[in-house]
């Protein structure tokens, strides 16, 4: 006799597994159209409340600072303090000669603020067109004769500068280092004691020119030249030359300006950062290294 249906439970259990599939289509159908899935958090856009941000332009206000070379040590330490203090601002921090690095900016090189050591660099900039604001000095320098711990040159006064056949490690035309340093040459070329050629004798002297300043206090500290003229800080900050005390009354001062670069993503945080360089923040740090105040 042939099968004429499925028994009765068999049937009735189908019922059931069709009736939960059609149930569970139809809520998922219901989700979607309503909306209701909770979004998932970007994480450009989420954070921690009190974070300290410099600037509403960019959630992480990250900024590119060109600085002058005589500024390296300080401005690892600056990167430190400043990411410490706002931690969703992260510095990418780049160094060379003032010159070389106001030439990169006018050639395009991206740059949120500018460190300069001296005024001549940033003012450049400002009558370019290129910063948005004027300078603002932020620290002070003064210049000293350096030469290697052993002295093999036997130098003791400014005045052996002009010693014939000297080897002195200049930096390049255009680096503010180098006029800084003819300055204080003239100026010790004026003072009892001192030959009247001291000038033309130092420049005869000079055996070569390096990019910026950090390379020729490396010069020195090599042993590859007798003497050079560089900034304090600079001869503070190695244990591998000794200094030459410079007559006072006839050092040349040194004035470290900054300015914000047009054209930055975070024009708001690069003002802050050059306000926070001036304020007791930035200024404690750069005390620490020898720089001296704006004012």
């Amino acid at each position: 006799m042939g099968v004429v249906g499925a028994p009765r439970h068999r049937r009735f259990r189908a019922a059931v597994l069709w009736s939960v599939i059609l149930a569970f289509a139809g809520a998922l159908v219901a989700c979607a159209s309503s909306g209701s899935v909770a979004p998932i958090s970007s994480p450009s856009t989420a954070g921690t409340a009190g974070d300290s941000i410099p600037g509403p332009e960019s959630p992480s206000a990250g900024l590119t600072i060109l600085g002058a070379a005589s500024l390296r040590g300080a401005l690892d330490q600056v990167r430190i303090d400043w990411e410490v203090a706002n931690p969703r601002s992260n510095l990418t921090i780049s160094t060379d000669s003032s010159s070389a690095l106001e030439t990169q900016i006018e050639q395009g090189a991206p740059a949120d603020v500018f460190l300069s050591a001296d005024t001549t660099n940033p003012a450049k900039l400002v009558t370019k067109g290129l910063t948005t604001g004027d300078p603002v000095v932020f620290a002070r320098n003064e210049l000293t004769v350096i030469v290697p711990t052993s002295n093999p040159a036997r130098i003791t006064t400014p005045a052996d500068l002009a010693k014939p056949g000297l080897k002195i490690i200049a930096a390049g035309d255009g680096v503010p280092i180098t006029a800084y340093a003819l300055k204080l040459i003239a100026n010790l070329a004026r003072q009892p004691g001192y030959p009247a050629g001291l000038l033309d004798a130092y420049v005869s002297n000079i055996a070569s020119k390096e990019d910026n300043v950090k390379a020729v206090v490396a010069k020195i500290e090599l042993g590859e030249g007798d003497a050079a003229i560089v900034y304090a800080t600079d001869a503070k900050a190695s244990r591998k030359v000794a200094t030459i005390a410079v007559p006072p009354g006839v050092n040349v001062p040194a004035t470290y300006a900054g300015v914000a670069v047009k054209g930055t993503a975070n024009p708001t945080s690069a003002q802050a950062f050059l306000d926070w360089l001036v304020g007791p923040g930035g200024q404690a740090i750069l005390a620490g290294f020898g720089f001296l105040p704006p004012t």
